[in-house]
């Protein structure tokens, strides 16, 4: 099975307490394919500058990654400045250029219009619904989104919300994209609206999982060093979708799927960009999975 991604690909510069980097690789597509890549093979449909590392394509190839569907373009790519204070949930943004990203039109090449799994992430809905309407018969699509969207293009996301069957997003954004307060209530507010699957991502706090009228939850895996937090929802995203492509979606596999997404994510934060994904290999991913596991399990007893 192929999964398709679309979405950013970006030149970041982040600053955390723990690391400062100019000129770093970042984008939601960029984080998600790497990710998803452990799992299964990956397309991606993008678009980048002329200043985009031939390196980084490179790298991105030697995951496996068809990049077939990226655009390259006069011009600069798309760039972030961010930084991170004490709390590390919070980026703030110091700078946002969308250059190439400004009229990104997505086409989805002809090769992948037949792609069984479809992940839309973090970019106008508006865009997102453009692919929709390019893939044949999808069976498995999901989609992230973000505050920006959920403000400012309501209306179109509402009805891409109603078209998928996986949403992904954090728990101040299904709260704001509810207009409910309470987590418990905005998730079962729009589950009734399309979607069978809710995945929540929390942060440090971990994730939850809605499918079926039942909930999953799991914490973040305890990590020692969180260096920088840019991209780990989307690596998260991406562990999450590689799984399910990889091993097909039912409710065991949903479960697993989040646990992988979140040690994929726990690896993400422990350097600077995706530094730390670059070094990763399956036996490192297989070993903090059955940690993680040890970590949730525990025996019953009754009193």
């Amino acid at each position: 099975m192929t999964l398709l991604a679309v979405g950013s690909m970006a030149i970041d510069s982040v600053k955390t307490p723990y690391g400062k980097r100019d000129e770093s690789i970042g984008g939601s597509a960029t984080y998600f394919s790497i990710s998803a890549s452990f799992f299964t093979k990956v397309s991606l449909v993008a678009v980048i500058g002329a200043d985009f590392p031939e390196r980084e394509l490179e790298f991105l190839e030697s995951r496996d990654i068809d990049l077939s569907g990226v655009e390259k373009k006069e011009g600069e790519t798309f760039r972030w400045k961010g930084e991170y204070h004490e709390d590390m949930n919070i980026a703030h943004t110091l700078d946002t250029q969308l250059n190439v990203f400004e009229n990104f039109k997505p086409e989805i090449p002809k090769t992948f219009k037949d792609v069984d799994y479809l992940f839309l992430a973090n970019i106008d809905p508006d865009l997102q619904l453009s692919v929709l309407e390019q893939i044949n018969s999808p069976k498995l699509v999901a989609c992230d989104t973000m505050n920006f969207w959920i403000e400012g293009k309501n209306d179109s996301l509402m009805k891409i919300v109603s078209l998928i069957d996986i949403l992904i997003i954090n728990d101040a954004e299904l709260c704001s994209l509810a207009k409910e307060k309470n987590l418990l209530t905005a998730a079962k507010k729009i589950i009734k609206l399309g979607p069978s699957t809710l995945v929540v991502k929390r942060g440090e706090f971990g994730a939850m999982l809605f499918h079926d009228e039942e909930i999953f939850a799991v914490p973040a895996f305890p990590v020692e060093n969180v260096i920088d937090p840019t991209g780990a929802g989307d690596t998260f995203a991406g562990g999450f979708m590689g799984f399910l492509t990889l091993n097909g979606m039912n409710a065991n596999n949903l479960r697993n799927a989040v646990i992988y997404g979140t040690v994929m994510a726990s690896f993400n934060v422990e350097s600077l960009s995706y530094d730390c994904l670059k070094t990763l290999d399956k036996n490192n991913i297989s070993e903090r999975y059955q940690k993680f596991s040890r970590l949730l399990h525990y025996d019953k007893i009754q009193v």
